[in-house]
């Protein structure tokens, strides 16, 4: 069996940069245009933006963890790594497209693996309206913020929410509440892959909020519209066993 051609990229924590070095040393490095895989080594921030930087590429990318969570990531073993990239299960996801204008009137585009956000960005809780696929849904939810999140990213930011865990394949995606006030009680809703979230700010002078796509930040929103991108798809491996589904699972009976 011929072997895969490997590009590999770190991180620049020192212990990521380490491992870079020996595993360029074991196994060569081919630029990323020319691999058959990607080797991501770094935490789940780093993961993230190799996905981002790479969606056009369509190779599988394999993390191993030189971070501190390491969800989207694989355990790191320098000695065995051709072996596991053989045997290792692909997962696809697709990110969340956001779209979103600020007060001067411009328009943001950003792409989303884990969830796309917004939050207050000044002492007065944010007032949202909700509409989903040219419904309105709620007329005013008075709260810190509110998240659309993928499968991939249910166990992130929207897990700390108390928003559900989604298993990976399903067509949901999960709109969850931070520290809602009003309505009081509500947690949030399940909405269908599809579906066409739109957030528009109320008072937005006044109760200033800014939308985040996966680390990318526009401050100042008016309004920001959420769907689904079924035209990226990003590949990402895992060993046998360890997969973002049994990873999902395992997180509910932690």
């Amino acid at each position: 069996m011929s072997r895969p051609k490997i590009a590999f990229t770190a991180s620049p924590v020192p212990l990521a940069q380490a491992a870079l070095q020996d595993l360029r040393q074991a196994y060569g490095d081919v630029p990323q245009d020319a691999a058959d895989v990607i080797v991501a080594l770094g935490g789940d921030g780093f993961m993230l933006q190799t996905l981002h930087a790479t969606q056009a590429l369509s190779v599988p990318v394999y993390g191993m963890n030189r971070g501190t969570v390491g969800f989207l990531m694989n355990e790191f073993h320098a000695d065995d790594l051709q072996e596991r990239l053989d045997e290792a299960e692909e997962e696809v996801i697709n990110p969340l497209a956001m779209t979103a204008v600020t007060l001067d009137g411009k328009t943001h585009k950003a792409l989303a693996i884990n969830e796309v956000s917004l939050l207050r960005a000044g002492p007065q809780a944010a007032k949202l309206r909700i509409t989903v696929d040219g419904k309105l849904r709620m007329n005013e939810l008075v709260c810190d913020g509110a998240l659309v999140a993928t499968p991939a990213g249910s166990t992130a930011y929207n897990y700390s929410a108390h928003g559900p865990i989604l298993p990976i394949g399903s067509d949901v995606l999960a709109l969850t509440a931070m520290a809602a006030f009003r309505p009081r009680r509500w947690r949030g809703a399940l909405l269908p892959k599809g579906a066409v979230v739109r957030f528009d700010v109320i008072e937005p002078e006044k109760r200033p909020v800014m939308a985040d796509a996966d680390g990318q930040s526009v401050r100042n929103v008016t309004s920001v519209e959420i769907r689904s991108e079924p035209d990226i798809a990003h590949r990402i491996l895992f060993d046998p066993g360890h997969g973002l589904e049994e990873r999902l699972i395992r997180e509910q009976f932690a």
